[in-house]
């Protein structure tokens, strides 16, 4: 609706109101003319008509208006000479509406030429009138100065609204381009809490729910109370390990301190040989340097997402990680076995590395599956 009023009160933005006041003024004037001459009235009550149709066409129909009042501003400069007519004012009014008026970019009347043309033509019927009459010089250049500043104000009206407008167009785009940039981040948190989803609690939340269906087999199939309270026991480790991995996850989110990579690394190792009785033979090479809290929270569960899919697709089998610290981070995690595919997993790992400015590879390594997460120096 706002958008709709500011065209109604345009023509460029001179307005209706603008246009109203315009016409009082003219007719004020007019009503205390005493031509000498009685065929004036026909002047000037036609040209006041045309110049009130000429104005209200000035936005729907540029082109008939400028036709309109280009009459209207030489037919009364014609008879400006005339003692008592008063029809400067038509050609002021018509002058600065035309010095108003904005045309396409393109054509015979672009830019200033219908100004320009429309002046021309109302000095020639002024030196016209003033010969006709027997005007003096002064006459005649009191009435090219009065015409030259209506038209400088015309001009200068015209300037503003265009720049106006390019203002208005300026902030819709800002408005456009600030509403990509808020779609765009609200994709970007829904992928980042999809990572974070599968990160902590798909990974907890499913080798929780293993150890508990074991424990169930064993209660009901063998009765095995000490095997099935050992399952309970593991289930119990795993709900607070996955308690830890959603603290350091908001800790890297708010910026806070999270574990040191090496002993997180360590501890990682440590519970995957408890959880799932596979060896796994950890190295450390190189000495550690300052890191970011995300790039370790991602390193992390790159290797928590590789020693998980270890243990689906090459269950009891040895596991080889490694961390290396040269010109950044290189962590390595190596399994017998070929894994086919890549889920959700290492998908999600690949963007959270991505997002500090590092990368995951994972493919078959001769006989073994290997997967690579680097982190270069910032």
């Amino acid at each position: 609706m706002s958008r709709k009023l500011g065209r109604l009160t345009l023509h460029g933005e001179s307005g209706w109101l603008g246009r109203a006041l315009t016409s009082a003024v003219a007719i004020a004037v007019l009503t205390t003319a005493r031509p000498a001459e009685s065929w004036a009235w026909f002047v000037l009550g036609g040209g006041l008509a045309m110049f009130m149709v000429g104005t209200v066409l000035m936005t729907a129909r540029p082109y008939v208006a400028l036709a309109l009042l280009g009459t209207v501003a030489v037919s009364n400069a014609l008879i400006a000479g005339l003692p008592d007519s008063n029809a400067l004012v038509l050609v002021l009014v018509a002058i600065a509406d035309i010095a108003v008026m904005s045309f396409p970019r393109y054509g015979v009347l672009r830019g200033n030429r219908p100004i320009v043309a429309t002046g021309i033509g109302v000095a020639a019927a002024f030196a016209l009138s003033a010969w006709w009459f027997d005007r003096p010089d002064s006459w005649y250049f009191s009435q090219l100065l009065w015409t030259a500043v209506l038209t400088a104000f015309g001009l200068n009206r015209r300037q503003y609204e265009i720049q106006a407008r390019q203002t208005e167009q300026l902030l819709e785009q800002t408005r456009l381009a600030q509403s990509e940039q808020a779609r765009a981040a609200a994709l970007d948190e829904r992928g980042r809490i999809a990572r974070d989803l599968h990160d902590v609690l798909a990974h907890s939340l499913g080798a929780l729910s293993v150890q508990l269906e074991l424990a169930e087999a064993l209660l009901e199939e063998r009765g095995d109370t000490e095997g099935a309270l050992d399952r309970i026991r593991r289930s119990r480790r795993l709900a607070v390990q996955g308690l830890s991995e959603a603290r350091n996850a908001v800790a890297a989110l708010r910026e806070d301190e999270v574990p040191d990579l090496r002993q997180a690394l360590a501890a990682l190792a440590e519970q995957h040989e408890a959880d799932h009785g596979a060896a796994v033979r950890l190295s450390m090479a190189g000495t550690a340097g300052p890191l970011d809290s995300g790039a370790t929270v991602a390193l992390l569960n790159a290797a928590r997402e590789a020693l998980t899919n270890a243990a689906r697709h090459a269950p009891g089998q040895p596991v080889d990680v490694g961390l290396a610290f040269a010109d950044g981070v290189r962590l390595t995690v190596r399994n017998k076995g070929a894994t086919a595919g890549e889920g959700f997993g290492l998908a999600g790992m690949r963007e959270r590395l991505a997002l500090v400015g590092g990368t995951l590879t994972a493919g078959p390594d001769g006989d073994d599956w290997l997967v690579v997460a680097e982190v270069p120096d910032e």
